[in-house]
C-alpha cells in the first residue's frame, strides 16, 4: 500500500474544534434565550399577579362599599317601615276621628230632624185645638203653610210624604164649609139667659098675655065698653081651653124650675160640645132642648117661638161640613219619626259590628305574636328608627 492514505485523517481532524465551538455557542444561545424567556415570563407573571392583587383590592373595596350601602339601605328600609307604621297609625286615628265626626254630624242631623218633626206635630195639634175652640180654620191653614215652608227648607227626603199630606190637608181646609162657631156660641149664651123668661105651659096668665091682642076698633058706646069689661072679668074667673099635653100643664113651680135648669144644662152641654169639636153631641143637646121647649113651655108665647127659631137655626148651621183636621200630616210625621228611630237603631248596630271587627283585627295572631304597629308607635315616640 502506498503512503497517501493518512491525508484524509488530517483533513477531518482540522474542523472538529470548530464544530465544537459552534455547538457550544448554540448551547449558550439557547441558554440565553431560555433565560430571557424565563425572565420575560417571570416579569409577565409578576405583572399579572400585581394586576390580580389590584383587582382583588378594588373588588374588596367595592364589596365593602356595597356592604355599607346595603347596611345603609337596610337602615333606610327600617326607618321607612317605622315611618310607614307611624303613618298607618296616624291614618287609623284620622279615620277614627273622621268616623266619630261623621257619627256626631249624623247624630246632630237626626236630632235636628227629630226636633223638626216634634215641633211640626206640636204646632199642628195646637192649631187644631185652636181651630176647634174658635170655630175658625185660619189657625190650621196658617200652621199647614208653616209646615210646608219648614219642610221645604229642611230638604229632607223622609219628609216628602209629610209635605204631600200637608198640601192635601191645606186644600181640604181651604175648601171646607165651616160654620161660625163664635156666633153660635153667642146665640147659645143669649138663649141660655132667656130661658128664665120663657113662660111654661101651665102658666095661664102668661099664655093669655102671650096671645096677640085684638085690633083696636072704633070708639064704642059706654054700655058696650061696660059689657066688655064685665065679660073680661068673668073670663078671668072661668077659662075653658084644650089641653094637648096634660103633663106639661100639671107641673108644679118646683118642677118648672128643674125643667128650666135642664134646658140650661142642655144648652151648656151643646156649648161645651161645640168647643170640643163634637158636633154630633151638640146637635143632640140642641134637639133635646128644642123638644123640651116645644112640649113643656107655652108654644103661643113669642119668647118660646123666638127660642125655637134660634135652636133650629143653630142646628141648621151645624149640618155643614165637619171641621177639617191635619190628621194625614200628623200620621206622615209620625211615620217619619218612626223611620228616623229605625235608622238610628240600624246605625248603632252597624257601629257595634265595626267596633267588634276592629277589636278582632287588633288581637294577637295564632302563634302568640303581637301586632307590630304598637312597637312602631313606640319607636316613633322614642325617636329610635
Amino acid at each position: 500500500m502506498t503512503a497517501p492514505a493518512p491525508a484524509p485523517v488530517s483533513s477531518l481532524a482540522a474542523p472538529a474544534p470548530r464544530l465544537a465551538g459552534v455547538q457550544q455557542m448554540l448551547l449558550w444561545a439557547v441558554a440565553v434565550l431560555a433565560l430571557t424567556s424565563s425572565a420575560l415570563l417571570w416579569q409577565k407573571l409578576a405583572h399579572t399577579q400585581e394586576q390580580l392583587a389590584r383587582q382583588s383590592a378594588a373588588s374588596g373595596a367595592k364589596a365593602d362599599e356595597a356592604q355599607a350601602q346595603a347596611r345603609q339601605a337596610q337602615g333606610m328600609a327600617q326607618t321607612a317601615k317605622a315611618r310607614l307604621a307611624v303613618a298607618e297609625g296616624s291614618l287609623d286615628e284620622l279615620l277614627s276621628w273622621q268616623r266619630q265626626t261623621d257619627e256626631l254630624l249624623q247624630t246632630a242631623v237626626r236630632a235636628r230632624d227629630d226636633s223638626l218633626v216634634t215641633d211640626l206635630a206640636a204646632m199642628l195639634e195646637a192649631a187644631q185645638i185652636q181651630a176647634r175652640l174658635s170655630g175658625d180654620v185660619t189657625p190650621l191653614q196658617t200652621a199647614l203653610h208653616l209646615v210646608q215652608e219648614r219642610i221645604s227648607q229642611a230638604a229632607n227626603p223622609r219628609l216628602a210624604a209629610a209635605a204631600r199630606a200637608a198640601r192635601q190637608d191645606l186644600e181640604r181646609a181651604q175648601s171646607a164649609d165651616v160654620p161660625d162657631i163664635a156666633s153660635l156660641l153667642a146665640q147659645l149664651d143669649a138663649l141660655w139667659g132667656q130661658v128664665d123668661a120663657i113662660p111654661a105651659a101651665n102658666d095661664a096668665a102668661d099664655a093669655s098675655d102671650a096671645q096677640e091682642p085684638p085690633p083696636e076698633a072704633a070708639p064704642a058706646p059706654w054700655w058696650q065698653r061696660a059689657w066688655r069689661e064685665a065679660w073680661s072679668g068673668a073670663g078671668r074667673l072661668v077659662r075653658v081651653s084644650r089641653i094637648d099635653r096634660p103633663d106639661a100643664s100639671m107641673m108644679t113651680p118646683q118642677q118648672v124650675f128643674f125643667v128650666r135648669q135642664h134646658v140650661k144644662l142642655r144648652l151648656q152641654g151643646a156649648r161645651l160640645a161645640l168647643l170640643a169639636g163634637r158636633r154630633d153631641a151638640a146637635q143632640a143637646d140642641l134637639a133635646r132642648a128644642e123638644q123640651m121647649l116645644g112640649e113643656l113651655f107655652a108654644p103661643q108665647a113669642q119668647a118660646t117661638r123666638d127660642a125655637l127659631a134660634r135652636l133650629r137655626q143653630a142646628q141648621a148651621a151645624l149640618q155643614g161640613a165637619p171641621m177639617p183636621s191635619a190628621s194625614a200630616t200628623l200620621a206622615a210625621l209620625a211615620d217619619a219619626a218612626s223611620a228616623s228611630s229605625e235608622a238610628i237603631s240600624a246605625a248603632n248596630a252597624a257601629d257595634t259590628d265595626a267596633n267588634g271587627s276592629a277589636k278582632a283585627n287588633a288581637t294577637p295572631d295564632t302563634q302568640g305574636q303581637p301586632h307590630t304597629r304598637p312597637a312602631a308607635h313606640e319607636d316613633a315616640r322614642t325617636g329610635e328608627f
